[in-house]
């Protein structure tokens, strides 16, 4: 995070980008990019035509309360955000074979700018949320890729659960189990969603009731899947050879398969069946969905708590899920 606040610009990005390239390239226009709540991510124009983004992990960017480094590295829900998180995950993306975009340079130290750094490998063309929506025939290929990526994460894994870098410093959640973990966060979400939406506090204690009853149903797990977290796909781009690129990749952990599968079955509808595995549990899916739907009610709201600039994004977010949510009450 950063010791004092400094605007982004061509200039104070300057030192950085010729650490990066060599003491011949310069900025000669920057452009933020859309979206992002935790870090900035900034296009950068250099003088040879290049392009290539810089990702700052600062406070002025960060629009979501209380996530500062002092949240604990150990708890896999604990707010993703830092560059120690991005640098672990980017390596175990590597030693798996899993297409993100290049490293060029990362520094922590505050060398080059008064925030943590990364300058990476800028993918242009649209990404995933677009060819989905816009061209149909080109995403079938690019799915399948997709598919195949996440088959390669999942298949390596641990006997603990947690985000690698806090695993390999032993440092392991409180909870015993996934199970427990997101039985613990679903009713906190649920009664943090019932003081603020009416129809969850009319609903409060059957949604309570469905969530005991699911949970009660999962049988006991003892080895983790490597998985993204919340691969949207606008947290996907493509390449100039159809290869997904994965973004935002600071909440990578060891969990189960079937918390990152409710995600994509929420966020991919008629494309998920090419991501759809057969090795998932029937009972953690029913139980992680609804857990899923308080998640994306309650951690929204709490980012409109803020002054997060898209708003009309999340209130849709909150509304969608508000209803699958309700349907577990019915």
């Amino acid at each position: 995070m950063s010791d004092s606040a400094m605007p982004v610009t061509a200039q104070t990005l300057a030192g950085a980008v010729r650490a990066a390239f060599g003491t011949d390239q310069r900025v000669v226009s920057l452009t933020r990019l859309p979206g992002g709540s935790r870090k900035g991510a900034y296009r950068l124009r250099l003088a040879d035509d290049s392009t290539a983004v810089a990702y700052v992990w600062d406070d002025a960017e960060n629009y979501w309360p209380d996530s500062g480094p002092g949240n604990d590295d150990a708890d896999p829900f604990a707010p993703a955000t830092g560059h120690a998180l991005f640098e672990s995950a980017h390596r175990h993306l590597r030693a798996v074979d899993v297409r993100i975009p290049e490293l060029y340079l990362s520094d922590d130290t505050h060398t080059y700018f008064p925030a943590d750094l990364a300058i990476v490998e800028d993918i242009r063309g649209p990404g995933l949320a677009t060819i989905l929506r816009e061209r149909a025939q080109r995403a079938t290929p690019i799915m399948d890729r997709l598919a195949a990526a996440l088959d390669r994460m999942h298949a390596q894994t641990s006997p603990a659960f947690g985000r690698p870098s806090a695993i390999a410093r032993g440092r392991l959640p409180d909870a015993e189990s996934c199970e427990e973990l997101v039985f613990d966060r679903a009713r906190t979400d649920l009664a943090e969603a019932a003081d603020r939406e009416p129809s969850i506090a009319a609903a409060h204690d059957r949604l309570a009731e469905a969530l005991a009853a699911l949970r009660a149903a999962v049988a006991p797990r003892t080895r983790y899947a490597l998985i993204h977290g919340e691969l949207g796909p606008e947290h996907v781009l493509v390449d100039a050879h159809d290869e997904p690129v994965l973004i935002d990749i600071e909440g990578l952990m060891f969990f189960d398969a079937e918390w990152e599968h409710v995600f994509l079955r929420l966020r991919y509808e008629d494309y998920y069946s090419h991501l759809q595995s057969r090795d998932l549990d029937d009972a953690r899916m029913a139980f992680y969905s609804l857990a899923m739907h308080l998640s994306l009610v309650a951690g929204p709201l709490r980012l409109l708590d803020g002054d997060f600039t898209d708003r009309g994004a999340m209130r849709g977010i909150i509304d969608h899920n508000l209803g699958k949510a309700l349907r577990f009450a019915a």
